[in-house]
């Protein structure tokens, strides 16, 4: 007797239960493994691009759009300070580094960062070809910007203003590659790094064009030079109950702590992902109750047959394992549904982002956490199996036959 030949055309015979059954499954494990998907991804962002920096140190304005503008760069900054402010605030005792970052410009969708030296080592970030900055124009590519891009040491581009890929506002000084980072899995990688030096000098250059006055212009922009924000890692951790809430009360600048506004960001979004994760797991035992009545309704349906199995010579083992391969196939097709759905879905939502941020702030899911996910679904399944052959098991083969019409 083939059981699995039995278990499919039982399976075959009711494609309405079947149908539901599968759709319903794969619909809780989507949005389980969107969600762990999501979780995983936000964490990360939180734990590994931001690097050593303890504080950001910006214009005026909503502290959570300075970090997500300066540490990931997922936004547009609160505005500009000025560098000679930040240095004075640099050469605090509580602080150990203090990294200036100016940017505006872009090339393909991709932000150039004027900075110093230190910024690479806030995110440990290696030559893997080239060599350092040495003078105004040149740059060090990220890893994903020389992919992407398929540039290499000695091309040259013209930058576009804004933080957004235009044809339209393109500055007239070529920027030299010089260098390329090796891959960090950080934010680093999908930057263009240059000194702070070449930012001023082509924003400079552009405003010289509409001023008639060179001279007096330059003197203005020598003494106002600025920059968008300042990232700062402490000496000690004394530094963070003083040093934040000095800067904001003393100065026209704030402060702002990234794992503070990170985390809060993540218990405000965190809301809505576990609602939607207990949405999941209500539609998951939805979807077991489903396929314990499917299960139960052909066991009860077909009692008779079952019974003549039984004076054929099968055990009530071999009868179990028949319902049990039901439920296990309409499992595994709904896992692999599910899988399918969710890795699409998440595939066009990663384009998305792609488009809007040149970055992909998504990350693979652990195997640990589908493993986890595919456990829970068996476990259900096994449960509503163990519910559904309950009747085979009291099942009197005499009396069924005999009240068979």
């Amino acid at each position: 007797m083939n059981i699995w030949s039995i278990s499919l055309k039982n399976i075959k015979s009711k494609p309405l239960y079947t149908f539901l059954s599968i759709f319903i499954l794969a619909l809780s494990i989507t949005l389980l493994l969107g969600i762990r998907q999501l979780e995983t991804s936000f964490k990360y962002q939180m734990q590994n691009n931001l690097g050593e920096i303890d504080l950001v140190i910006g214009a005026k304005g909503s502290p959570l759009q300075l970090v997500l503008a300066s540490v990931l760069h997922m936004d547009n900054p609160t505005g500009n300070i000025l560098y000679e402010d930040a240095k004075k605030i640099g050469k605090s005792p509580f602080i150990k580094t203090a990294v200036p970052i100016s940017y505006g410009d872009n090339y393909k969708g991709y932000k150039i960062v004027g900075t110093t030296a230190n910024f690479a080592t806030l995110y440990n970030a290696k030559l893997e070809k080239g060599s350092a900055i040495k003078k105004s124009m040149e740059v060090i590519l990220g890893s994903t910007v020389a992919e992407q891009l398929q540039l290499k040491i000695g091309d040259t581009f013209l930058s576009s203003h804004g933080l957004l890929e235009n044809d339209i506002d393109i500055h007239s000084e070529h920027l030299t590659i010089v260098g390329i980072y090796q891959p960090t899995n950080k934010i680093i990688d999908r930057l263009i790094v240059t000194s702070l030096e070449s930012i001023w000098h082509v924003h400079q250059e552009e405003e010289h064009e509409k001023d008639e006055n060179h001279l007096e212009h330059h003197e203005n922009h020598e003494k106002e030079k600025e920059i968008t924000s300042l990232l700062v890692s402490f000496r000690s951790p004394s530094a963070l109950l003083t040093l934040p809430r000095k800067i904001n009360k003393d100065t026209n600048m704030q402060a702002a702590l990234p794992k503070y506004e990170l985390e809060k960001l993540y218990r405000y979004t965190g809301v809505g992902l576990k609602t939607i994760s207990w949405i999941a797991y209500m539609i998951l035992i939805i979807s077991c109750i489903t396929i314990f009545v499917s299960l139960y309704k052909m066991v009860k349906e077909r009692a008779f047959d079952l019974a003549l199995l039984r004076t054929y010579g099968a055990s009530n083992f071999q009868l179990t394992r028949m319902i049990a391969y039901e439920g296990l196939i309409i499992g595994l097709f709904a896992f692999l549904l599910g899988l399918l759905v969710s890795k699409v879905g998440l595939y066009f939502m990663l384009r998305i982002m792609e488009t809007e941020y040149q970055q992909n702030i998504l990350q693979k899911l652990p195997l640990q956490e589908f493993l986890q996910i595919g456990l829970l679904v068996v476990v259900m399944i096994a449960f509503s199996i163990l519910l559904a052959i309950y009747p085979i098991m009291k099942m009197n083969i005499s009396t069924t036959l005999s009240n068979e019409k």
